[in-house]
């Protein structure tokens, strides 16, 4: 079964998203399109949370989240304790929260990037594996939080 990415946006990120959700098809990817389907003002939450909903619920393996800075977003997809999302904005950090994270989302700001240095992000996200090793465990508290526990 192939992968299938699902991207979701705000207002801001509209167009950003249309142009990604068409270059992610184009190159061979399945893409679930989360919305919102045209510039009207929504609420980043709302999408956010349907797309860690998607990588819960197996919809999806990866995701995509995009707001005007894609700090509210990443925010909101991380209330989910199945989605870990980083913010990125150069191809570095994009391939570290796969390698060392094991990212299942990234998160991406439409005010702060342009689509060519997203498609860089995007293509190492999706290309990087997680290492393992003894990145996993770090990588299980993150999905399993145990608040009340002293550093190991």
């Amino acid at each position: 079964m192939a992968d299938i990415i699902a991207i979701a946006s705000d207002h801001a990120a509209f167009d950003l998203k249309a142009a990604l959700a068409g270059w992610l098809r184009e190159t061979g990817h399945v893409v679930l399109d989360l919305g919102p389907n045209d510039t009207g003002s929504v609420d980043y939450p709302d999408y956010g949370y349907m797309l860690a909903e998607a990588i819960a619920d197996g919809r999806a393996t990866r995701g995509i989240a995009l707001c005007g800075s894609g700090i509210g977003i990443s925010i909101a997809v991380n209330r989910h304790p199945a989605a870990r999302c980083a913010l990125v904005s150069e191809v570095l950090s994009a391939r570290l929260s796969r390698e060392h994270n094991d990212a299942n989302v990234i998160a991406l700001g439409a005010r702060l990037i342009g689509i060519e240095q997203a498609k860089a992000c995007i293509t190492a996200f999706i290309e990087t594996p997680f290492a393992g090793g003894r990145h996993a465990g770090r990588r299980d508290k993150l999905s399993n939080p145990s608040f009340s526990k002293e550093p190991a």
